[in-house]
């Protein structure tokens, strides 16, 4: 298991560099004069643009300026940004909160919900089956952004239940808290859920009908035991990789929910510092999806490694 990990920790760490080297290239595509003119506006004179764009190390050659932001980003100083000279990775801590605020609720109501919704359908069969597979299949039709629109029109400015937008920290008031990110949660999760409890239901069935089911069940073990203990987690690791999928998606929507819900995460810092052009910003930004994303593959692919020892094989 130990060799299993490390393997993954190693292939985590060439995907990091890989992106982060793409992701900077990407941004600096567009010559030094040019980015110190977009900060500076088109007012700046030409000795002006210069200067700045030397403070800036953008006249410096591209593996330079790489080396060292890299040198910097190994010790988590992922630079300064460019619009009011605050840190990067000052920006990204004050944010990351809200954003795994509502991810992190969105993936526990998910995971419920979906396992509940995937192994009735899987067990009860008939109409449970047909409603939950219609539900699914309405819940993964609807679009995140309107449904967002659609809580906040009814739940929020209607019938006054929840906050419309905005954030509060749970250290400030829990109630407060719950209040400004069900509706986020809510929009979010609907989605996932479907596409979940589809992906249970269909591993369920196909683990129930196998012969190593008939064998526990013809030897006297309860069918209690028999669907928690060993149909359940031969049926999880398909569930847990769409689940880990869906996580990757849902900090995509968090741009799209957080705009709508006016809460202050990573999404609405990564949409601002876009718009702006803030190169260091945005780049921090990337940085930090990727390693939540290689950190959620690796407790999945470790999560699948115990539950299904073929995986440690291969």
């Amino acid at each position: 298991m130990i060799i299993f990990f490390v393997k993954r920790a190693l292939a985590s760490l060439v995907l990091l560099f890989v992106v982060s080297l793409l992701t900077f290239s990407l941004l600096n595509l567009t010559s030094g004069q040019a980015v110190a003119r977009t900060i500076l506006g088109p007012l700046a004179t030409e000795e002006q643009v210069h200067q700045r764009a030397e403070q800036l190390g953008l006249l410096a050659p591209f593996w330079t300026r790489f080396g060292d932001w890299l040198s910097h980003a190994v010790t988590g100083d992922l630079g300064r940004s460019w619009f009011g000279s605050e840190q990067v990775t000052n920006i990204l801590t004050s944010r990351l909160p809200v954003t795994l605020s509502v991810v992190i609720c969105t993936v526990i109501v998910t995971a419920v919900l979906s396992t509940l919704l995937g192994v009735a359908a899987a067990v009860y069969r008939g109409w449970v089956d047909r409603a939950v597979q219609i539900a699914a299949i309405v819940g993964f039709a609807l679009p995140g952004f309107w449904v967002a629109l659609l809580l906040v029109s009814t739940l929020a400015v209607q019938a006054h239940v929840f906050a419309a937008t905005g954030y509060i920290a749970p250290n400030t008031s829990v109630a407060g808290w719950l209040s400004t990110i069900t509706l986020p949660v809510a929009s979010l999760a609907i989605g996932s859920v479907a596409a979940l409890a589809q992906t249970l239901r269909g591993s369920l069935i196909d683990v129930l009908r196998s012969d190593f089911i008939r064998t526990l069940r013809a030897g006297g073990v309860s069918e209690r035991s028999v669907l928690f203990r060993h149909a359940l987690r031969s049926a999880a690791p398909p569930w847990l990789t769409v689940l880990s999928l869906q996580l990757v998606g849902l900090l995509g929507g968090a741009v799209i929910i957080e705009k709508i819900f006016a809460l202050p995460g990573i999404g609405s810092v990564a949409e601002q510092a876009t718009a702006r052009g803030d190169l260091p910003l945005v780049l921090g930004v990337v940085v930090l999806m990727v390693i939540i994303v290689i950190v959620v593959n690796l407790l999945v692919d470790i999560a699948n490694g115990i539950l299904n020892p073929k995986v440690r094989i291969s």
